[in-house]
């Protein structure tokens, strides 16, 4: 169940977000972030499964920057960790809507997306096992299907087509599609947030982060080459109507079935799994973070509610559903993919720096797992994380500011409300 957490929580990744990267560094430029990214991941996961193992808590990021650098770095870790599993569901919601659009193209993407929120918060609602359980399901299907579409597309591949264009803008269109490569693995460090409701967490924990990062990097490297190979960047990018497309895999497929094959349609049809993965993992843990924040008084004590019945946090599911589907309104699926990496970001600089703080504070602490090449790897993490965030933020200024805007809020309501009491 982990491991089906842990690449559900990615896989809506594969299926769409990672083309809009092309747009800004072509097949070399995102192909290069893709690279430094995944070496970001890999040292990153690895320093955060030690936390995870270490600490099993709901909280994650929160609760390790808490214990190792104190209560204000542990809020900031928090609500940037908020901020991330917030923000990425309403982006997936929109890619949901966008592949039933092209099922049922008379009703609005809205509606299917809204639709989403409400069903599948409902399923979070009744249970983590069942929602966990149905999670593995749906993520075996999904990964199934991106191997079907790697095997079909594949032996289409036209080497002249992926070097074609390689690098439109250049060194800065390197920068400029990191949110994009992060989309492929945006989300993996959810596995830490349900640790508490994990059967020996220390043993486990660590199974789940590493089975699922390496399924992850395979998946990534298939997907990208095997369906920009078949006729070039730009066709994966733009649909036939000259518009950025939020369905690159439908539209590299139809390069060789057409808009009516079979095939075509059952990507569709099953593809919808990938984003439902995504989605679904992705409210479960967005409401454990929630969740630990009101439990720890940092947010409305009312988050931190567990329903009776069912032994969720209900109140904290529903309140990030409202703000998600108020989000969906945007239609921004780009900016929105953009604020949830600055979040994500923000929190993988904050954990490396409390597993360093923490093997110096606690020394004694048991440690399961132990990350390899300490401290070498969560430097690395901080390294790359840093100018994958100062990059961002030169080429993405005004969604920074938004970014900025929030945690400052949310540092104002801590500083006058959390530290007062």
């Amino acid at each position: 169940m982990l491991w089906g957490l842990g690449v559900g929580y990615v896989i809506s990744g594969m299926y769409f977000g990672w083309n809009l990267g092309l747009k800004e560094g072509g097949t070399l430029g995102l192909g290069i972030a893709v690279f430094f990214v995944m070496i970001m991941y890999i040292t990153f996961s690895l320093s955060y499964t030690e936390l995870a193992c270490a600490v099993p808590k709901a909280g994650g990021a929160f609760d390790y920057a808490m214990r190792a650098l104190g209560p204000q770095w542990g809020f900031v870790a928090g609500l940037a960790q908020i901020i991330e599993f917030v923000f990425a569901p309403p982006a997936i919601a929109l890619g949901i809507g966008a592949y039933f659009n092209l099922l049922f193209p008379q009703i609005d993407v809205l509606v299917f997306a809204i639709s989403a929120y409400l069903i599948f918060t409902s399923l979070n609602i009744l249970g983590v096992k069942a929602s966990a359980t149905f999670e593995l399901f749906i993520t075996i299907v999904a990964v199934v299907e991106l191997l079907i579409f790697c095997g079909f597309t594949l032996p289409h591949f036209n080497a002249d087509r992926f070097v074609q264009n390689p690098f439109p803008n250049g060194i800065p269109g390197i920068f400029a599609a990191i949110p994009f490569a992060i989309w492929f693995f945006l989300g993996l460090e959810g596995i830490a947030n349900v640790a508490e409701e994990t059967i020996n967490p220390q043993k486990n924990i660590t199974k789940g982060f590493g089975s699922a990062m390496a399924t992850l990097a395979v998946l990534a490297s298939l997907v990208f080459i095997s369906a920009v190979g078949v006729d070039g960047w730009e066709s994966v990018v733009y649909n036939a109507k000259g518009e950025v497309s939020d369905s690159p895999l439908p539209i590299a497929l139809s390069h060789i079935t057409g808009n009516g094959g079979l095939f075509y349609h059952l990507l569709i049809s099953i593809g919808l799994f990938g984003f439902i993965a995504s989605f679904n993992g992705l409210l479960l843990a967005a409401g454990r973070a929630t969740y630990e924040f009101g439990k720890a008084e940092f947010a409305p004590k009312i988050l931190g509610k567990i329903n009776p019945r069912f032994k969720t946090p209900h109140i904290a599911l529903l309140v990030n559903m409202c703000i998600g589907i108020a989000t969906l309104f945007t239609g921004a699926t780009g900016d929105i993919i953009t604020i949830a990496t600055f979040g994500a970001l923000s929190l993988y600089i904050i954990s490396s720096f409390s597993l360093i703080a923490l093997r110096k504070k606690e020394p004694g602490l048991e440690r399961p797992f132990r990350v390899p090449a300490f401290p070498l790897f969560p430097i690395v993490a901080i390294i790359i994380a840093t100018i994958a965030l100062v990059a961002m933020a030169v080429f993405n200024i005004m969604l920074f500011i938004y970014f900025v805007a929030i945690m400052l809020a949310g540092y104002i309501y801590f500083t006058l409300v959390v530290k007062k009491n």
